[in-house]
């Protein structure tokens, strides 16, 4: 073929102007940027970033084509969490998830503005995060649980699974914000029974060990662990510990029973996320925390561990077993 011309202007110049405009047609998706500030080590709540991953995932998110996750873990220590949480809003995120009143709180100091979406949070109107469950009125809103409420029950439960237990020793950690209202509705549930309620703290990691010594000092029966992000976090060490001492203990959260205790009963994290999640979407997708009522958890099972029954010597009721969820054998 001649070269012409025509041929070196398309060549040279026009060739390039056209795959120029091809690019500006086409341009990159926008990555948004979803935080997450957590009390937990990296192995401890990946199951719950599965969840949450698949849920985005679910509603049309695609990990490293419209939407990145940012993780800070303050590895169970709670005098980090200030730090962890500029550090997070540092990575310039859309919008943040927390999973526990200390984090949240944490989160909320840092940032009035950047969205905050709880996913397992008690009472968030009785400590602040919110103006009501009905009309948050700030840049938070979520799923809420009713803890102080499922003590009740919990206590309930065991005083059924282990009657003969009449001393019961409450684990609180104080770095909680909540532990006040745990320990009084502990209280008073087992002041209903006709149960003694003893109190025993552990606030970090290094203190669940002299804690145990504690319940033992204290000639407890049984033990009810409240719902807590680094009792969460630290769950098989807590086992461990609890093995050696050898009393029937209860849980709000099933993840306690699956790592050998006794029993749960309380709200389904999983179910929680998985909800998170579209909440998170509706904000990427320009809703406004203040207009989002926080949501109340739906989902509440009983959990019971026949195995660490049998090690207890424990014989479960069978009007218990058919009220359960869930039975590990």
């Amino acid at each position: 073929m001649a070269i012409t011309r025509r041929n070196i202007l398309f060549a040279g110049g026009i060739g390039p102007l056209v795959a120029h405009r091809l690019s500006i047609a086409q341009p990159t998706a926008t990555i948004r940027r979803v935080g997450w500030l957590t009390v937990g080590p990296e192995a401890s709540v990946a199951s719950l970033l599965a969840v949450l991953k698949k849920g985005m995932t679910d509603l049309g998110w695609q990990e490293g084509k419209n939407i990145e996750y940012r993780i800070v873990y303050a590895d169970s220590d709670m005098n980090r969490l200030d730090a962890s949480a500029t550090d997070l809003l540092n990575q310039k995120v859309d919008v943040i998830l927390v999973g526990s009143a200390p984090t949240a709180r944490a989160i909320q100091r840092a940032t009035k503005t950047i969205p905050i979406v709880m996913a397992n949070i008690a009472n968030p109107d009785g400590n602040g995060l919110v103006a009501s469950l009905a009309k948050p009125g700030r840049n938070v809103t979520g799923i809420a649980n009713l803890y102080d409420e499922v003590l009740g029950k919990l206590v309930a439960v065991l005083h059924e699974a282990a009657p003969s237990s009449r001393r019961v020793a409450i684990l609180l950690n104080e770095t909680n914000p909540l532990h006040p209202a745990f320990w009084i509705a502990s209280r008073d549930a087992c002041a209903a029974l006709g149960l003694a309620a003893l109190r025993v703290v552990a606030s970090t990691p290094a203190q669940l060990a002299t804690a145990v010594e504690e319940i033992v000092r204290q000639r407890s029966q049984a033990v009810v662990v409240v719902a807590d992000a680094m009792y969460y976090t630290e769950r098989v060490k807590l086992q461990e510990l609890m093995q050696t001492i050898r009393l029937p203990a209860a849980y709000v959260l099933r993840e306690h029973v699956v790592a050998g205790g006794l029993l749960s009963y309380g709200a389904d994290l999983i179910a929680n996320y998985r909800r998170a999640a579209t909440l998170v979407d509706k904000i990427l997708k320009g809703a406004k925390p203040a207009d989002l009522p926080v949501e109340q958890a739906t989902a509440f099972d009983l959990v019971i561990n026949l195995k660490t029954a049998k090690a207890l010597g424990l014989t479960i009721p069978q009007t218990l077993l058919l009220r359960a969820g869930e039975v590990i054998q």
